[in-house]
């Protein structure tokens, strides 16, 4: 055990902080906040109750200010060499982690478990000790620690080890793989994940399917879960940040030019998404096409208004898979628009303030993963939607288990039953689609983030 205890009595550990930092021309740091459920979560136990956040410097600004000593009132930002930050974030969490939990291996060709995955896991394993010890360090006796996602599996067990007297949790915000699908793991690794995680007090999962799915794999490969406790906390939309956010100025300035490019009087589906591979975006733009060839009545009367945000930009498949969005949105322009209408009103360009006009010019959300831990965008839209909105939802995304009942709800690969679904939804009478879009706001926001934080810290202080 550690033989002097720090100070804090409640830590967050991420590898995404609250803050990041820019070094200005002029050599000043400029400092950014970041919002999100953590944020909300960490503000609402108030300024006095000795909460820390420890997460990693991400760039170039963050280092610069490590190194200069700056910093905010309740975060440490640790320094892991940018190297190993490389190979434990891009080269496990983002390459293999994610991957595997989110099923999108094509399978004759990857994974391949060779010696450079082995070099890239041991600075998993060293990312996931500088946070053990940092945590370990700044905790107070019998403090509690809430450990974040994928990137740090390991840590509730490299961090029960120096610290037995703390309370441990881990929140997994992605689906778990199936016992078969994660087995792909080398069993060594696959053995090492689960032990490291279920070095927690207790582990939280966003629905019973993942938390489920978690256990069997645990079954299978460990012989159990042991003493650990696995809970369900199911995030929701912030309804009253979406709500207040969505009536500013610059939302209504982007709403007038959102409007401009969709043409008067038309009907609009709308998809906001980061270009992640899960999200299913290509297969999106697929259906609608389906859509317009299947149902000629639908042309000039409905726009596609997709924003696919780049994402992970820096892996060759990622940027691949952007390319490929663009140039599907292309063929459906050429082959379908005339010269009122487009079509497919696409952008790339990530803008927080045009997605809420979008939310808010919805008449249907389309929401279509391969398999998604939760899917926020499917809460968020119903919240703010102007006139209400039809969602159509694929039963892989965590949202189907609390939001199915009132959604069109589609298999994420069948392009003609995705082309049927909107149909369907585009044809929703006004009033059932602002009925449904009530029942779907309440379900959405039933856990908002502030209390799904809260709910975790109280199940582990037990």
């Amino acid at each position: 055990m550690a033989s002097t205890f720090g100070a804090a009595q409640v830590l967050v550990a991420s590898n995404r902080g609250p803050v990041s930092y820019e070094v200005r021309e002029d050599g000043s740091l400029h400092a950014r906040r970041g919002g999100g459920g953590l944020v909300s979560g960490l503000s609402a136990i108030g300024p006095d109750a000795g909460a820390l956040w420890v997460c990693s410097a991400l760039g170039d600004g963050d280092r610069e200010a490590v190194r200069r000593g700056v910093g905010e009132d309740g975060v440490r930002m640790l320094d892991v060499p940018a190297d190993v930050h490389a190979d434990a974030y891009n080269g496990i969490a983002n390459s293999v982690l994610w991957f595997v939990h989110h099923m999108l291996y094509q399978t004759p060709l990857e994974p391949v478990f060779d010696a450079e995955f082995r070099r890239q896991w041991a600075s998993y394993e060293a990312y996931n000790r500088a946070f053990a010890e940092a945590l370990a360090e700044e905790a107070a006796e019998g403090a509690v620690a809430i450990v974040q996602d994928y990137h740090l599996t390991l840590v509730p067990g490299m961090l029960r080890e120096l610290r037995p007297d703390l309370r441990i949790g881990h929140f997994s915000h992605t689906p778990w793989a199936p016992v078969d699908y994660f087995r792909m793991l080398p069993d060594d690794i696959a053995e090492r994940v689960l032990r490291g995680m279920l070095g927690a007090d207790r582990l939280g999962f966003l629905t019973r399917r993942w938390a489920d799915a978690f256990t069997a794999c645990c079954d299978a490969l460990v012989g159990g879960t042991g003493g650990t406790e696995i809970g369900v906390h199911g995030l929701g939309a912030d309804a009253d940040f979406l709500r207040k956010r969505s009536h500013e100025a610059d939302v209504d300035e982007r709403m007038a030019a959102l409007r401009e490019e969709i043409g008067e009087g038309r009907r609009t589906i709308v998809r906001v998404d980061r270009t992640e591979l899960s999200k299913n975006i290509v297969r999106g733009l697929l259906a609608y096409r389906q859509l317009l060839a299947d149902r000629p009545e639908w042309r000039e009367r409905v726009v596609h208004v997709a924003f696919a945000y780049p994402s992970r930009q820096d892996l060759a498949v990622y940027r691949d898979y952007t390319a490929e969005v663009q140039r599907v949105a292309e063929e459906i322009n050429a082959e379908f628009a005339t010269p009122g209408w487009t079509p497919v009103v696409l952008h790339v360009k990530d803008d927080f303030a045009r997605s809420l006009a979008a939310y808010r010019l919805a008449d249907v959300a389309l929401v279509n993963p391969i398999r998604d831990g939760m899917n926020l965008v499917a809460k968020e839209v119903p919240v703010v939607s102007d006139g209400g909105c039809v969602l159509v939802l694929s039963r892989e995304a965590g949202a189907y288990e609390e939001l199915g009942d009132d959604a069109v709800v589609v298999n994420p690969y069948d392009i003609a039953g995705t082309a049927r679904a909107l149909h369907e939804a585009l044809s929703v009478p006004p009033g059932e689609r602002a009925e449904r879009s009530k029942r779907l706001a309440a379900a959405g926001t039933a856990l908002p983030p502030a209390r799904w934080f809260l709910d975790q810290l109280e199940a582990l202080r037990g």
